[in-house]
């Protein structure tokens, strides 16, 4: 079921990654924010792994706001210092009334 308005209530940066050539044959990921916009943030679960040697956390969540065009897995979500990588993006009703993110939140 999707959430009422009032639980929309953190205030989130939607950015998308832009390439620049570096200059030495390579390319530069630069992040530009597409859209400010409200959600939900509920985490769903997580997982620890090692990495080379590392210990790194992911966290997943879901992440609900209204719906808008464009939204899509090269994306991501931001909050503050806080990185959630889109992985799915859903119209919760197929009504273009919602959307529901399934993102990533690793290397915790």
């Amino acid at each position: 079921m999707p959430p009422s308005i009032g639980r929309l209530r953190h205030r989130l940066a939607l950015e998308q990654a832009s390439r620049t050539a570096d200059g030495g044959g390579g390319a530069a990921e630069n992040w530009t924010t597409v859209a400010q916009i409200w959600g939900r943030i509920r985490p769903t679960g997580g997982t620890e792994l090692v990495d080379a040697d590392c210990l790194s956390g992911r966290v997943s969540h879901e992440i609900t706001l209204r719906y808008r065009t464009g939204v899509e897995p090269a994306m991501r979500i931001t909050r503050g210092s806080r990185r959630f990588e889109i992985v799915a993006v859903i119209d919760i009703d197929e009504r273009r009334r919602w959307l529901k993110c399934l993102c990533v939140e690793r290397d915790l």
